[in-house]
């Protein structure tokens, strides 16, 4: 397969209908009832799934064995029929197989990977590394009250169709009110702040010239979200970034420390890196969510509450 390199993007095909794709497990085990609910909805859109030997290992809060978990990922990835690799879930320990992904097979037959939360760490080093554009999009562990027909249809326009994504404000989304200054355009990398910030000094690269994506999901406490945020802006990886797009923020909506609530600390630490902000978009662990391209141009629009991105397929 050839590629498309736009700039340091490496751009993936699209899908088409009776191409086959890879469900993996590279973190935590999924539930098989929900799984088989994926397998439903792709196969709906024509495509043939197969599952990667160790999708329903289980390792304590891991999905098998590092290697196992790792072979899975690799094998999806050399594999020249297998045109996209779709993970079953998040949770955690794909940060503990990202420096052993084959960049080189991937380089070779790019390929998009679709997933998010814990995947972040998965995208992040991808893009480092060969600079692949991924799909910050739900798991397959589908299920159907977080995840209806239009998140469904979402993730299949970004993956079988060339469309520009457009992904408007939601003005009830915790958060909406950290909006703040004019337009600005880069390419948008990013995802669940946690695991973002866990990638410092291995997978994440400067964002000069990006967009930052984060969403926030519970779990870390108000304290934690705090030292994300300030370890990321003494990372020094930050410097030059055009703007933050600021996804679900979930889980805390009864946290109080001193009177100060997550929205507080984000304003706070955000307030200090002076670019642009579009928060209450509907990205990451919340209901719907969105999927978006990681790797393409993006441009946000605080005044018109807009996240607009390039198709991360050609």
């Amino acid at each position: 397969m050839t590629s498309t390199v736009l700039g340091p993007a490496l751009l993936p095909s699209h899908l088409n209908r009776g191409d086959r794709v890879r469900f993996v497990s590279p973190a935590s085990t999924p539930d098989r009832e929900l799984v088989a609910n994926g397998v439903d909805l792709v196969t709906g859109w024509g495509l043939q799934v197969e599952l990667g030997d160790h999708v329903f290992d289980s390792l304590g809060y891991l999905a098998g064995a590092d290697e196992d978990r790792l072979a899975d990922l690799n094998d999806a990835f050399r594999d020249p029929g297998v045109r996209a690799v779709f993970a079953t879930r998040g949770g955690k320990g794909a940060y503990r197989i990202a420096d052993g992904l084959d960049f080189d097979a991937v380089r070779r037959d790019p390929k998009p990977l679709i997933g998010f939360s814990d995947i972040t760490v998965l995208h992040l080093a991808l893009w480092k590394q060969v600079g692949l554009v991924g799909i910050h999009g739900p798991s397959m562990s589908w299920y159907e009250p977080n995840c209806g027909p239009e998140c469904a249809e979402a993730l299949r326009r970004a993956l079988m169709t060339t469309d520009e994504i457009v992904v408007r404000q939601d003005p009830k989304e915790l958060g909406a009110g950290l909006t703040v200054g004019e337009a600005a355009t880069g390419f948008l990398m990013g995802g669940n702040l946690d695991t973002v910030r866990c990638a410092i000094g291995a997978d994440l690269c400067s964002l000069d010239g990006g967009i930052l994506l984060i969403e926030v999901n519970h779990g870390t406490g108000l304290g934690m979200v705090d030292r994300q945020l300030t370890q990321l802006m003494r990372s020094g990886l930050l410097n030059g970034l055009r703007g933050v797009a600021v996804g679900q923020i979930t889980g805390f909506e009864d946290d109080l420390s001193n009177g100060w609530t997550v929205l507080d600390i984000l304003r706070d630490r955000l307030a200090k890196l002076d670019v642009p902000i579009l928060a209450g978009l509907p990205i990451g662990h919340g209901l719907q969510p969105a999927t978006v391209p990681l790797g393409t141009l993006a441009t946000i629009d605080p005044a018109a509450g807009t996240l607009t991105v390039a198709p991360g397929v050609r």
